[in-house]
This record gives C-alpha cells, sequence and structure tokens, in this order.
C-alpha cells in the first residue's frame, strides 16, 4: 500500500501537539535566555500539515518561539530547527509550508534558523553527532511510525549535552505485536540497545507491554544517561491503551514542566494521559486526585522530619504529579487530618521554602 503524503489528524496526534506547544512556551524562553545556540530537531516531521488544513509539527514548533512575546527578549541566541523527513514526497510538501510559513513572517527573524532534511534519521542522527551537533542544548521530537527507524544509541550520542531533552512516541501496539516474533530483531536491537526484549512475557499476558515500556525506560537511562524518564500513558475516550509518550531529561525541572503541561490537557478531548502509582492508576486532569499521593508520602517519609524541597523533590521525580499538587493540594488536608505538622513557618497551612515537615509514622 503506497504510503499518503498528507492525512488526516488524529486525536492522539493532535494530544501530542498540544503537549508539544505548551512545552516548548516554557523550554525555549528559559534555554534561550542563557545566549548561544538551541536546537529543535523533528526526526519524523512529516509534510508540515495535515489533510484538513492542521499545522504539524514543524510549524506548531516555530510558532512556539516567534509567535509569542518573550520572543523579543531572545536576540542573544541563536535558534536552530532541524526538520527530518524521509520520504520524498513528504519531503517536498514540508519544503512548501515551510517556506510559506516564514514568508508569512517576513521579515524573517535573522537569529532562527530553519534546515529542512530528507534522510534516514539514523543517518542524519549519527552525522549531526559527528559534527558536534551534540553539544548545544536540544529538545528532540521524535514521533516515528512504528518501531522502525529509531536506535536509542543513535539519541544516546546526539543528546549527549546536560541540557537535552528528549520527547518520544512509543509505539505500545507495534511493540506488543512484533518484539519477539524473531524476524524484526534487528529493529528491536536498535530500539532498546540490547536484546533484553526477547525475555518479554508472552504474546497476550498482560504484563507483556509493561515489560516493554519499563525496559525502554531503563535503557534510556543506562545507555543515554538520562536522570529523569517518565513514560504517559495516552487513553481514548473509551479508556483504552494506545501509545506511549516518553520524557526524558536531566533537569528536575524540565521534568515538573511537562508534567504541569500534562496535566492541563482537556480530558474531555480525543485522548487523555495518565501514570500509575504504587498500583493505582492515575488520571490526569483539572481536579486531581491526590489520593494515591498522600499514601505514597505516608509510605515513603513515615516517621520522618523532611525539608519541604526535598517532599516536592521525590514527587517530581517519582510520582506522576508534579509541584503544584504538593502543598495544598496533598499537604493541607493530611495536616487538617493530623498525618503531618510542620515547623519553621508562620501561619498552619502553609509550607514555605526552608519549612520542615513531620509524617505521622504508619
Amino acid at each position: 500500500m503506497p504510503k499518503e503524503t498528507v492525512w488526516l489528524l488524529e486525536p492522539h496526534t493532535a494530544a501530542k501537539h498540544a503537549l508539544l506547544k505548551k512545552y516548548l512556551g516554557a523550554w525555549f524562553p528559559i534555554l534561550g535566555s542563557t545566549g548561544g545556540r538551541v536546537v529543535f530537531l523533528d526526526g519524523f516531521a512529516g509534510p508540515g500539515n495535515y489533510d484538513g488544513g492542521e499545522p504539524g509539527s514543524p510549524i506548531i514548533a516555530l510558532s512556539a518561539l516567534i509567535d509569542h512575546s518573550y520572543f523579543a527578549t531572545l536576540g542573544q541566541c541563536e535558534f536552530v530547527f532541524v526538520f527530518n523527513e524521509n520520504d520524498p514526497d513528504r519531503y517536498r510538501c514540508l519544503e512548501a509550508n515551510l517556506k510559506s510559513f516564514q514568508a508569512s513572517r517576513s521579515p524573517w527573524p535573522s537569529n532562527v534558523r530553519v534546515r529542512p532534511s530528507n534522510e534516514d534519521f539514523a543517518v542524519l542522527a549519527k552525522r549531526l553527532a559527528s559534527h558536534g551537533q551534540s553539544l548545544a542544548p536540544t529538545f528532540a521530537f521524535i514521533d516515528p511510525f512504528g518501531y522502525k527507524g529509531l536506535e536509542l544509541q543513535d539519541l544516546a550520542d546526539l543528546l549527549a549535552a546536560d541540557r537535552c531533552e528528549l520527547f518520544c512516541y512509543f509505539d505500545f501496539n507495534s511493540a506488543q505485536r512484533f518484539a519477539t516474533a524473531g524476524n524484526v530483531d534487528g529493529h528491536f536491537e536498535a530500539l532498546f540497545a540490547c536484546e533484553d526484549f526477547k525475555k518479554a512475557p508472552p504474546a497476550g499476558t498482560p504484563d507483556r507491554g509493561e515489560f516493554l515500556i519499563r525496559l525502554f525506560e531503563r535503557q534510556l537511562g543506562k545507555v543515554a544517561k538520562f536522570n529523569h524518564v517518565q513514560s504517559f500513558a495516552m487513553r481514548n475516550r473509551m479508556g483504552i491503551l494506545g501509545h506511549y509518550l516518553v520524557f526524558a531529561t536531566r533537569s528536575l525541572t524540565g521534568l515538573d514542566k511537562m508534567k504541569q503541561v500534562m496535566w492541563k490537557i482537556d480530558p474531555r478531548g480525543g485522548y487523555s494521559f495518565s501514570d500509575r502509582l504504587a498500583g493505582q492508576e492515575v488520571l490526569f486532569g483539572d481536579a486531581a486526585d491526590t489520593r494515591p499521593l498522600r499514601d505514597a508520602l505516608l509510605h515513603k517519609f513515615s516517621g520522618m522530619s523532611v525539608p519541604i524541597q526535598e517532599v516536592i523533590d521525590w514527587v517530581v521525580a517519582e510520582t506522576p504529579y508534579h509541584s503544584g499538587h504538593v502543598k495544598r493540594a496533598t499537604l493541607k488536608p493530611m495536616e487538617d487530618d493530623q498525618l503531618v505538622s510542620a515547623v519553621g513557618r508562620s501561619r498552619r497551612g502553609t509550607y514555605p521554602g526552608g519549612c520542615t515537615v513531620t509524617f505521622l509514622s504508619r
């Protein structure tokens, strides 16, 4: 079956793009304020738009930078956008859409470079890494079709700098179907940078998918040296798990901001996001159910007196929740129930920097 050049925008893709736009709105000003050079890499960029005229990830990324008020303050930073698409027909469409977008923003800012590329992503990644691209802070948006064309070692080499981050689509269904088929082992060896995928539970067993996504997370930490790796399940309106979005960073602040973005995506749309904590599923939405977080805090810090920042850092690094869920949403109700107390503050029910929280022994 021939590949489509342009196709309809699916709900799960729209959800990914909403996350990308919101997160880049925070990432660009933070990295750009330091000057130097910042890179956005879209490894599987597609044609640049959809059948209904909706913008694709390249246009979304460019808009997130130059169409916002903060851009005027970032003139000392060079922004480089690398948009790669391997399919020739899609690439021609991508070029046309990029030129049209640039023409609509005339005069084009001199500190923004747009570099379309038409090659296999593995080839591009190796070339960029060999040319020292890994030295610049890079946000890599990697959204391949299925499990082919993605090599974890290439990502590790390309994103070796401390301030690099990865936002990656993990095709959960394809991985479950083909990981132990035996006829595509080379692709999965490249994807996981190991052969441990062959140890996955048999097809059809409930823990097979969990094994594979956790293996991918561990390998991002082991091979690419990302301190913080978290996967977010994408569920459709029927509650069926279809895909995972994987975010990898060496910055606890970056992880916190990505979680804040995840929680803001409207769960009433075609897709919602969730994660698990101590065996309980946590569904993201405006009204956060912090009962799983409350239980986790009591288990982790039972009988301990802990600086508030240590509590916040643990929540961000080890749970689906973000920093904004800690104080008013969780600790204050716990204090009302006499499960925690605090010192180093002027008013009950507040937890300023420098205060210490004591948790009841379980």
